[in-house]
């Protein structure tokens, strides 16, 4: 794969691996968009003591982000489920029916399958990760290129970001009209559309922009570190936005920044 829309962990996570060689952040697409949806009988943070919390994958954007927040609030966890909480890893697709089913408590999950918990299973939000970040602005999604590919074809990356751009412009312009395409191309990739009111409950929690607010992947990797996922890292070559700031200059954009 040369190019992906990744979150901010497993970017990382494949900048840490390979030495910082594999890959380069080329541009942000997405902030926002994460909460923790519980059960209607947790009223409160405290109500989370002996509960079962899903999140997508273990070392993933919001298993850190749930790991961290248990662990500011006093909550123990492992990576066997065990603690004061137990966090159960699973994938985004098996949530709402474990959740249904009584074998979680909640989950702390992206859009859309944190409105779909809520629409579709009775859960309610507990916390929505934009009061946890300063201006509730947090990287959820950047484009990801492989360094080599990046290298050897930048006119190809630059058409691709000139493409970001002209969507995340679009996206940011017709709400309404983007709301009914994605749903439109969710049933064309998996067969079925979301449900009624699903997208347009998701779609307020996130952000489209081009900038891969870099300060927050910074903190992603120092909460990764502080529950003990991540070991030290240096991430400042981890940004290469010279294309993007040329595609951004040839629209009068003022240019964005990494770390």
């Amino acid at each position: 794969m040369d190019a992906s829309f990744l979150g901010p962990n497993p970017t990382i996570n494949a900048f840490v691996q390979s030495h910082g060689q594999a890959v380069r952040v080329v541009a942000g697409s997405t902030s926002g968009g994460a909460l923790l949806v519980v059960k209607s009988s947790i009223t409160s943070i405290a109500g989370l003591k002996g509960k079962r919390i899903a999140d997508p994958q273990l070392g993933g954007t919001q298993d850190v982000a749930l790991r961290w927040f248990l662990k500011s609030n006093g909550f123990a966890t492992d990576t066997a489920g065990g603690g004061d909480v137990s966090v159960l890893p699973q994938d985004n697709s098996l949530t709402l029916t474990t959740f249904e089913q009584g074998q979680i408590d909640g989950a702390w999950v992206p859009e859309p399958w944190a409105s779909r918990l809520v629409i579709e299973g009775g859960a309610k939000v507990l916390v929505d990760e934009r009061d946890l970040w300063p201006e509730g602005k947090f990287v959820t999604t950047n484009l990801v290129v492989r360094t080599d590919f990046l290298q050897a074809h930048p006119k190809r990356i630059e058409a691709l970001l000139e493409g970001l751009y002209r969507a995340v412009a679009y996206l940011n312009a017709n709400p309404a009209a983007a709301q009914s395409l994605t749903n439109d191309v969710v049933g064309e990739i998996t067969g079925k559309k979301l449900g009624p009111g699903v997208v347009s409950a998701a779609w307020p929690h996130l952000a489209f922009t081009l900038d891969p607010l870099p300060a927050t992947l910074k903190t992603s990797a120092d909460h990764a570190r502080g529950v003990g996922l991540l070991a030290n890292v240096d991430l400042k070559t981890i940004y290469d936005l010279s294309l993007l700031n040329q595609v951004l200059a040839a629209h009068n954009e003022a240019p964005v920044h990494g770390l």
